[in-house]
């Protein structure tokens, strides 16, 4: 068997197919939407946001959302025909299995893991980081510990004490994984709830803020090429053509989550027609809310604001200093950010656990990652094992190691679904469509383009990281997966 062995077609649609061993099929095209809207809305909105604004682009991040949102679209139109054409769960690492052979399957099933479990404890270690202020800003209560909130590597400004563990981050992973155990319906009805809440304070901000805005903070609305250097030493680009660039690539992390929809193909009632929605359908709403929320955030704030009082909490101290009387939607937003980070976190996990439960299927990973519970139907020994590797990195490790190492990541897994859609319309022309992307393979082509482009906004460092972790993921290929595969039993 060569390492660019192809699954066959075929073996993809009877696992497709409904049986009592497989997941089971609870999700509509609705739930999907609300999946994607809850993976999507979240740290991406509330932090990047202030963070792309005062490093690269601006009031122009709003452009810089819109060249993101375009690239996602192009790669979400890819993901829709692959989804509905090979219904089931592994999203870009099926695909690539499908179209590009095992290998490159390994190394997109490998660079998942930045996305959603990596993403998964950069999220939670931000939930504990929000706890605290809902105690402080909203209960009036005092705080949790330093020690108890922060990681060992992490010590207070003055000095005074040093953290342990993070166990607000580690309980939201903990509780959300036994969660997914007990079902992917109720996840999805929970996931609902927390949607429908954030949405609704966003759009709060939108139209209250509308009023707000200050017409000198968006002049000039492109700001001229310069340098900025943070407070850390890194020097952005802002401004010009390449601070918008890299305001895309830096509010991308905003869209992940859309693509997780596809992981949760084979829990779908009629994934054909549900996945196409779910995917597109979530990208929509989320751009529209995005530019509009953009938009206002900057008019509000000059930019100078961000770079000085802004950090995680930039939109709360906004509201706070710029809208005056409005301190309660301050409060609001505290409790939509610590929200829309547990759906994020929630649908991150429920990928992840997807993801190494279709490569556990195929051989490449160990046979426990593929059992499901006798009741549940759930794949509760990946959810176990992920609980265990997201907790200790977000009980452990500080939030800001991995950096834009999500955002790489899945730029780089949106450009292998793009490849996948233009080979598998020559290879398997007559494969049944409910969706067919249009105009291939030029919009195929512009999704590599648009996220290729995106990834060199994101700077050298953030590649030697990709590099380093796909160094990685090929010594567990050739030492395990490999011998282990179930392609070499396949005539």
């Amino acid at each position: 068997m060569g390492l660019f062995t192809k699954k066959p077609m075929h073996l993809l649609l009877e696992e497709a197919g409904d049986s009592a061993k497989g997941l089971k099929r609870t999700l509509s095209a609705g739930a999907l939407v609300a999946l994607g809207v809850g993976a999507i809305i979240g740290a991406g909105l509330f932090v990047r946001t202030a963070a792309a604004a005062a490093q690269n682009a601006g009031p122009s991040v709003t452009i810089g959302f819109i060249i993101a949102a375009i690239g996602c679209a192009l790669a979400g139109l890819c993901y829709a025909e692959l989804s509905s054409s090979i219904p089931i769960s592994g999203s870009a690492y099926t695909y690539t299995y499908a179209t590009m052979g095992e290998l490159m399957a390994w190394v997109i099933g490998w660079d998942l893991v930045l996305e959603y479990a990596v993403g998964a404890a950069t999220v939670g270690i931000a939930w504990s980081e929000y706890l605290n202020k809902l105690l402080v800003e909203v209960l009036h209560i005092s705080p949790i510990p330093y020690e108890w909130c922060h990681s060992p590597f992490q010590s207070h400004p003055d000095g005074t004490v040093n953290g342990i563990i993070n166990l607000p981050a580690l309980f939201i992973v903990a509780l959300l994984s036994l969660l997914l155990i007990k079902g992917t319906s109720e996840s999805a009805f929970v996931n609902g709830i927390i949607v429908i809440t954030k949405v609704g304070i966003v759009i709060l901000i939108i139209v209250l803020g509308w009023g707000f805005i200050h017409e000198a903070n968006h002049h000039p609305y492109i700001p001229a090429a310069t340098t900025y250097v943070d407070h850390a030493g890194i020097s952005h680009s802002f401004g010009g053509f390449w601070g918008v660039i890299g305001a895309a690539g830096t509010v991308f992390f905003a869209f992940i989550g859309f693509d997780a929809v596809s992981t949760a193909a084979q829990e779908t009632k009629n994934p054909k027609t549900a996945m196409p929605i779910g995917i597109l359908g979530s990208l929509a709403v989320c751009t529209v809310l995005y530019i509009l929320f953009a938009h206002v955030l900057t008019g509000i704030a000059p930019v100078e604001f961000f770079r000085t009082k802004g950090g995680e909490a930039s939109v709360v101290a906004a509201i706070s200093e710029y809208m005056t009387g409005y301190g309660w939607l301050a409060k609001l937003v505290t409790v939509a950010i610590l929200a829309g980070f547990s759906s994020v976190i929630l649908v991150m996990l429920l990928g992840q656990s997807r993801v190494f439960y279709s490569m556990s299927k195929d051989g490449l990973l160990p046979k426990m990652f593929s059992d499901l519970h006798p009741k549940f139907k759930t794949p509760y020994k990946a959810n176990l094992v992920i609980l265990v590797i997201v907790g200790l990195f977000a009980a452990f490790i500080p939030g800001d190691v991995v950096g834009d190492m999500t955002s790489i990541g899945t730029l780089f897994a949106f450009m292998l679904v793009c490849i996948a859609v233009i080979i598998l319309r020559k290879t398997d022309p007559d494969l049944p469509r409910q969706f067919r992307t249009p105009w291939v393979p030029l919009i195929p082509i512009l999704g590599v383009v648009a996220c290729g482009l995106m990834i060199l906004g994101l700077g050298w460092t953030n590649w030697l990281r990709l590099f380093g972790w796909l160094a990685l993921g090929f010594i567990i290929y050739f030492g395990y997966s490999k011998k282990n595969s179930h392609l070499k039993d396949v005539k």
